[in-house]
């Protein structure tokens, strides 16, 4: 079925724009009676679920500005410290990995308890946290370890719970435009928290004040969030009368999910993009700097604020790249739907198929011309960011949303532990392994041959993403016209009393 032939009763979960238009054609009144009917199910009007999308956005801007400020200052964590690659890799891994094993947690909450009340303890936590991590001494890095895991505990609490707030907030061409705005918040925050951390760092003539930046920050978020998101009810706006959603086990929740063929190699595919952006995130200002201390462009590290410039400029290109990445995915996917059902997973494959050229190019060029590995890595990037709201719009579209929180959880488990917890341990890890001497040649060398690996991994990627477009088209069918089946149970009076008893066993 294509798109096109989807009626307005079915609720497409992601249509574009054209298409919504085209369903009212019966008249503005049933427009604006259609409008108002989705405002009241939701709970929120229309002017509040705008501001609640702008303050998740802000959050979700803070949450990636807060997780890269480290690496935006690594060079003198590294000299600070004394520590080598295989180490600085770990101050990312603890952070994914606690991120990782509690989302399953935050997950279960969400799809159950008050997601604004979860998100509220959540910002505070890491804010706290944060702001303890940037009083490390200089003999304690296992501190600065275990600070930024416990800033994975808050962060959790946030990212697996904001995506479905949008979802049920905002139907059809609105749901996507909406969650393109949230995640311009991912490339963006990202860019500024090198930009910042480098800056501020450089400034103060201290790192730790590039951790003093987003804790305050954070506390005007929980404000942001108590006083102006308004909790929605959850499906609300996209079921259909005739249907009533039931909350099942976690156990079923989890047996539905493994059997959603789109949700399953589309988290792998995204898996793929986490291996690739959480090594760049890590690595690729260092790799940067040794790469001009390579060329005799810059001096060595030996006395602090090393990377400021190179974090910056890296920094400035993750910003822009991001956001054209994300929108013009987006606008690319909306142009394709109108040929294809298949649009969106293919065009999250095209963009990592595309980016693997790019950055092998500016990992390999880095030894020659710093602009061309600077236009290699923006090119890269741009086609890399491409998938970022496309991917969280297949997920919520292919799932019920009584399970979507708990599906966001499973594929922040599954995405961090097979890609970003463990790639810039491994990148560190193969960059020690293959390093001869510990001259500056050899440092740059060895960084550089393993940081070729992420081009290998976008590649496996795209093919995830490929294999996604054979089942998008059935997978969506299911969601949109689920009806709650088999043991799923509903009460019925027996004797005076309420019974339990499977749906399939009533005649109704």
């Amino acid at each position: 079925m294509s798109l096109g032939e989807h009626t307005s009763e079915s609720a497409p979960f992601f249509s574009d724009d054209s298409e919504a238009e085209g369903q009212d054609e019966r008249g503005t009144g049933d427009g604006v009676a259609q409008q108002t009917q989705e405002e009241s199910a939701s709970g929120v009007s229309r002017v509040r679920a705008l501001l609640t999308v702008f303050t998740l956005c802000y959050i979700n801007l803070l949450n990636y500005m807060d997780r890269f400020t480290v690496a935006g200052v690594l060079p003198d964590i590294e000299q600070y410290f004394g520590i080598d690659d295989s180490k600085s890799g770990l101050l990312q891994t603890v952070f994914i990995c606690s991120y990782m094993f509690l989302a399953p947690v935050f997950g279960y909450l969400g799809d159950r308890y008050n997601r604004k009340i979860i998100m509220s303890f959540g910002i505070t936590f890491w804010s706290l946290v944060t702001l303890a991590s940037s009083y490390t001494p200089k003999e304690h890095f296992w501190a600065l370890l275990l600070t930024r895991g416990l800033v994975g505990v808050g962060e959790a609490s946030y990212s697996t719970i904001a995506p479905t707030i949008i979802a049920d907030l905002y139907v059809k061409g609105k749901r996507t435009n909406m969650l393109s705005i949230f995640y311009f918040a991912i490339p963006f925050g990202s860019g500024l928290g090198y930009i910042v951390g480098s800056q501020v760092g450089n400034l103060a003539q201290d790192w730790h004040w590039a951790l003093r930046v987003t804790p305050g920050l954070g506390l005007i978020a929980v404000v942001l969030l108590l006083l102006v998101v308004k909790e929605p009810k959850r499906g609300a706006i996209e079921v259909r009368p005739e249907h009533q959603l039931h909350q099942t086990s976690w156990l079923k929740d989890l047996q539905a999910l493994s059997k959603n063929y789109s949700f399953v190699l589309s988290t792998f595919g995204f898996t793929a993009v986490a291996f690739v952006t959480g090594s760049l995130a890590l690595w690729a200002p260092t790799f940067l700097f040794r790469a001009a201390v390579f060329n005799g462009e810059r001096a060595p590290c030996v006395e602090g604020n090393c990377a400021s410039s190179d974090s910056l400029i890296f920094g400035a290109i993750t910003c822009v790249s991001g956001v054209l990445g994300v929108a013009s995915g987006v606008q690319v996917s909306r142009q394709l739907r109108k040929r294809t059902a298949r649009a969106d997973p293919l065009v999250c494959a095209a963009g990592l198929l595309l980016s693997a050229p790019f950055l092998y190019m500016a990992i390999v060029f880095a030894q020659d011309s710093t602009i061309a590995t600077y236009v290699f890595i923006f090119l890269g990037e741009t086609f890399l960011s491409m998938n970022w709201a496309i991917v969280a719009d297949i997920l919520l579209y292919v799932v019920v949303p009584t399970r979507r929180s708990t599906a966001e959880a499973l594929q922040i488990v599954i995405s961090h532990l097979l890609g970003d917890a463990g790639s810039p341990y491994l990148i560190g890890v193969v960059s020690d392994s293959l390093r001869k001497t510990d001259s500056f040649l050899w440092q740059f060398r060895s960084l550089q041959l393993s940081l070729l690996l992420c081009a290998f991994v976008a590649v496996v990627g795209g093919a995830f993403f490929l294999a996604t477009a054979l089942y998008i088209e059935q997978d969506r069918n299911r969601a949109e016209n689920y009806v709650p089946i088999d043991d799923e149970p509903i009460v019925v009076p027996k004797s005076g009393r309420s019974t339990r008893v499977p749906v399939s066993s009533v005649l109704i």
